[in-house]
């Protein structure tokens, strides 16, 4: 666990330590400054520098990451994707392993922020989703607190050790559960399914049958066209 050590302004020699704490400006002009595979956090003020991650990690990233870019696929007007930095406000930069948004035009409530050559997400998008290890601690509390204040809808936290799938209703305070079929439904992104234990279990064809019969669905159906006629109102 990560506690705050000091206040530092950014400045154009300095570097990003654990427990450093600044504003969102002064973190990401250290930032900026740092080794293109330096990866760190501004959560709530306070610094926190990503561990190097493993296998169990990558595995589990790759899995949720592509039930996500499948679901986008099929979904014009949403994006996926992976430890995309997003703005969230004057306390809070991170790079959630992977999200979900609606696009700004087709109604999101997140924006596309140019810096340079690089563009970022400003505002929180409708979901996030955390691989967590050595962050659990972090992920499903300091983390959770911050994403429901910024606005962030869903939230999922994929622990490793022991295994379990969280998914918490951000904008209700509720946990979401899966349902007598083991099966979680996302309220925000409809038709996104997932069958819990299956993806714990990494048995990717049930997973697959699980998000087709989503997308399949009455309900993915109607979000489409709602968010086609999103965008037609611009």
């Amino acid at each position: 666990m990560v506690t705050a050590t000091r206040h530092r302004h950014a400045d154009p020699f300095g570097d990003l330590r654990n427990g450093d704490c600044m504003n969102q400006k002064e973190f990401h002009l250290l930032y900026e400054q740092m080794p293109e595979e330096f990866r760190a956090e501004l959560i709530n003020g306070i610094v926190f520098i990503a561990e190097p991650v493993g296998i169990e990690h990558g595995d589990s990233d790759i899995n949720l990451g592509t039930i996500l870019n499948l679901y986008r696929a099929r979904t014009v007007g949403v994006y996926a994707g992976y430890n995309v930095t997003v703005i969230l406000g004057k306390k809070d930069e991170v790079q959630p392993d992977v999200l979900l948004r609606i696009l700004p035009a087709n109604g999101g409530q997140s924006k596309d922020v140019k810096d340079g050559r690089v563009t970022y997400v400003q505002g929180a998008p409708e979901l996030v989703a955390e691989i967590a290890y050595s962050s659990r601690a972090v992920d499903l509390h300091l983390k959770r607190q911050r994403y429901a204040r910024t606005g962030v809808h869903e939230y999922l936290v994929l622990c490793l050790d022991p295994k379990k799938l969280y998914w918490f209703d951000l904008l209700h305070s509720q946990d979401m559960r899966p349902d007598a079929d083991g099966i979680i439904r996302s309220v925000v992104f409809p038709g996104l399914w997932i069958h819990e234990v299956a993806l714990l279990q990494t048995n990717c064809d049930l997973v697959l049958d699980v998000l087709n019969e989503g997308l399949k669905s009455k309900e993915h159906t109607d979000f489409v066209k709602s968010l086609a006629a999103g965008r037609e109102k611009e």
